[in-house]
């Protein structure tokens, strides 16, 4: 039921007049340490530059918070960062193609049913976390904030801005980096639990910035499902559109809606996989066959 066909840890001949192999069958697992390094050093560097000419164009930069503007554009270019370190250090082994990302349709109708089982299998890890902390020590999770932080409440227009960026653009880049080449190249080394666990633990302590300590082992989990849903889908399609109904759904409860929340997932899909569209494989990637 894997989505790629295994590889062997370390480097080997094909057979005779067959394709040496290519895409994530070539990355190196150690090769995701500078990309992640490259990919937060593009985003600090972008952060200084937003901040730079915020600060020439009169922007109050010594305020304890920074104007929405400043944040969101910082958060955009963290973004575009990942998919940059993605890109980079694949090219490193020939051209990038979508496909090697995971960008073509999935394998089969049984992708939706995937898709499904893993959102509940994440909820029910979240729902079993909070009641331990509640149990353990009675603790109740803060609603998360980032929204705020980003200043969703500023304005409609700082809203339209932030949700965009947390339910489409986010589940993009994060997905790309972390499962289409991450995952990937990780499970080149020690196959597929192995490589999911590590991504999903890094996938949580990125957003120990932006999240309270008690939304970490979630989030965690949720990497870990979602590397899962890749290799069973062997499809980026179905990962990105359930980090959007998530990251929409939970912004939906950060503004406290209600019948918009649905909206917003419909939404936040559709425009998410309308972006990627045009950067896919009609058909299977090579090499692929079906569960």
């Amino acid at each position: 039921m894997s989505a790629l066909p295994e590889t062997p840890a370390g480097p080997s001949l094909p057979p005779a007049g067959s394709v040496p192999p290519e895409g994530p069958a070539r990355w190196a697992p150690i090769s995701v340490v500078p990309a992640f390094l490259t990919a937060i050093a593009i985003s600090a560097f972008g952060a200084i530059l937003v901040g730079v000419v915020a600060g020439v164009a009169g922007a109050n930069l010594s305020a304890d918070e920074l104007p929405p503007a400043v944040t969101i554009a910082s958060t955009v270019l963290q973004d575009v960062g990942f998919i940059l370190g993605a890109l980079l250090f694949a090219g490193l082994s020939g051209r990038p193609r979508g496909w090697y990302f995971g960008l073509n349709p999935p394998r089969s109708w049984s992708a939706a049913g995937w898709t499904a089982l893993a959102y509940v299998g994440f909820f029910l890890f979240a729902a079993a976390w909070g009641v331990f902390l509640k149990l353990a020590f009675d603790y109740e999770a803060p609603e998360d904030d980032l929204p705020s932080e980003l200043g969703a409440d500023e304005s409609t227009a700082a809203l339209i801005a932030v949700a965009v960026l947390v339910c489409v653009l986010a589940p993009i880049a994060e997905e790309f980096f972390f499962r289409g080449y991450m995952f990937a190249a990780l499970r080149n080394w020690k196959g597929v639990w192995p490589a999911a666990l590590i991504t999903g633990g890094v996938f949580g302590a990125i957003h120990l910035v932006s999240s309270e300590p008690a939304f970490i082992p979630p989030l965690m989990a949720f990497g870990v499902v979602l590397c899962l849903l890749y290799q069973h889908t062997g499809s980026l399609l179905p990962c990105i559109a359930l980090h959007a109904t998530n990251n929409a759904l939970a912004f939906g409860v950060t503004q406290s809606w209600t019948w918009q929340i649905p909206v917003a997932i419909v939404v936040s899909v559709a425009v998410a996989l309308t972006l990627v569209w045009p950067f896919c494989r009609r058909s299977a990637a090579p090499g692929v066959t079906g569960p």
